[in-house]
């Protein structure tokens, strides 16, 4: 969402946006770089480097997003190192999974560029390193 709103300025760092968002260095440095797996952000390194939205970011989906972020395994691990004696017939874990594709479905009309509109966008402009 920051890189949606920066497009006019100066592209700015992991380390800015990471200061910014109020986040750890080391978090923002592993979204950044599943994000430019993704083909969502770009880095370049060097002077006048830093990082921006690649030419269809502000366009991808959300819901596409969380499920490329997230993964789409299972809420709850029922296959785990003990796994639960219930796993077999079990109709929660179905239920959870319904429930985990109609949150990301719930998700896919949204773009990131719907998440920066007003009054997101200056807000997000507006703030400082912490």
């Amino acid at each position: 969402m920051r890189l949606a709103v920066s497009a006019e300025r100066a592209n700015p760092t992991t380390r800015e946006v990471a200061e910014v968002m109020g986040v750890q260095y080391t978090h923002a440095a592993k979204v950044v770089s599943q994000l430019q797996h993704l083909g969502v952000v770009v880095a370049r390194r060097g002077r006048g480097g830093g990082l921006a939205l690649a030419g269809t970011g502000r366009s991808t989906s959300v819901g596409w997003l969380v499920r490329e972020l997230e993964g789409v395994g299972d809420v709850v691990d029922c296959e785990g190192e003990v796994s639960c004696p219930l796993s077999s017939a079990c109709r929660l874990r179905r239920a959870l999974r319904q429930a985990q594709e109609a949150f990301s479905a719930s998700l896919d009309p949204l773009r990131v560029e719907d998440l920066v509109a007003d009054p997101t966008g200056p807000v997000l402009l507006s703030l400082q390193p912490k």
